[in-house]
């Protein structure tokens, strides 16, 4: 139900304060001639009611110029924004210092929202280009089995392909979907005790396959540390990183690994011995679907920095990438006690 104050337009109501600020003129101007006695016949009466009537309609201009008019401009920009339109902008100056707040706020608004849009086309972009990918690949590899002739070496080969893009396909989900959640704030953290350096040595035994094959080895040094936090969603952020470790880093190469603490934070980093990033690289190594190195693209999906980016700023930590001195680069993830 309305309620009487959501009929009525701001306008009318300045009518209205008009009408009653021109009787309340007139009966002022009534009142002042009866008491100066002048005969309400007498044209300086007529005179002053006049002007009294002129001031208030040149008040309610000046109302409708200062206030209304720039609200109405203001109400059809934000329609037009609803309809999808992100390129209106409203003057940042203004007579009237708070209509100007006003509109350098809708235009902060409007450039929000356009970037916001921009990003969401290109993610939808990349997504799409990313999961068909993978689906093509799929596809390709299942229609060489349908060959009669194909022998059981090639078979297997082709098995083995559509397995490894079947993983690549259902990684991106997963991290697209971990993602939007984050991004919409619908993400439940689900908070529980367990030991980090068991986490992360169970994150390297999970990446075995991929270190065993380029011959790496480790130093490792992770001293007993228990910590209340998602434990799903750390899993993300070692797996991710010391997995970048490994695809970068040369054959028989070295990865450092370090996990400390001290009375306030806990310090996670990685060292690879790989090239490093390049210095255009290291502005977007944390962007959606960036991958400086288009070598290592079909490895991955260049989803999993930004979402080891998110997670770790959704648990009030800090994540930073650097090169070495030498070679390579470091990772390193501070989180709070």
């Amino acid at each position: 139900m309305k309620h009487f104050y959501d009929v009525f337009s701001m306008r009318f109501y300045f009518t209205i304060f008009t009408v009653v600020e021109v009787v309340v003129a007139i009966t002022i101007a009534w009142y002042v001639a009866k008491f100066l006695e002048i005969d309400l016949n007498d044209s300086l009466f007529f005179l002053f009611a006049i002007i009294s009537i002129v001031i208030a309609a040149s008040l309610a201009v000046l109302i409708n110029s200062f206030f209304l008019k720039p609200i109405r401009k203001l109400s059809d920009s934000m329609k037009k924004v609803a309809g999808g339109d992100f390129s209106i902008r409203l003057k940042k100056h203004s007579k009237v210092k708070e209509i100007g707040a006003l509109n350098r706020s809708f235009n902060t608004m409007v450039d929000e929202l356009g970037e916001t849009e921009v990003l969401q086309s290109d993610f939808v972009s990349n997504v799409s280009h990313e999961i068909k990918t993978p689906l093509n690949a799929i596809e390709g590899y299942a229609t060489l089995l349908q060959d009669e002739d194909c022998t059981d070496e090639e078979r297997a080969r082709y098995t083995e392909k559509i397995l490894f893009n079947t993983k690549r396909l259902s990684e991106l989900v997963g991290n697209v979907l971990i993602l939007s959640k984050i991004e919409s704030d619908s993400i439940d953290i689900n908070e529980e005790t367990f030991r980090l350096d068991e986490q992360i040595r169970h994150s390297i035994m999970i990446l075995e396959p991929k270190w065993v094959e380029k011959d790496i080895e480790f130093d490792i040094e992770l001293d007993e540390i228990k910590y209340t936090s998602d434990r799903v969603l750390l899993m993300h952020v070692w797996n991710n990183i010391i997995g970048n470790a490994v695809k970068f880093s040369p054959d028989e190469g070295l990865i450092t690994i370090r996990l400390t603490s001290d009375a306030e934070t806990i310090s996670f980093w990685v060292d690879d011995c790989g090239p490093g990033i390049g210095e255009t690289a290291m502005k977007h190594i944390f962007d959606k679907f960036y991958q400086e190195d288009s070598s290592h693209k079909q490895n991955g999906n260049g989803l999993g920095l930004s979402l080891v980016k998110r997670i770790v700023d959704l648990l009030g930590g800090e994540v930073i990438a650097e090169n070495l001195p030498e070679a390579g680069c470091r990772f390193k993830v501070v989180l709070k006690k």
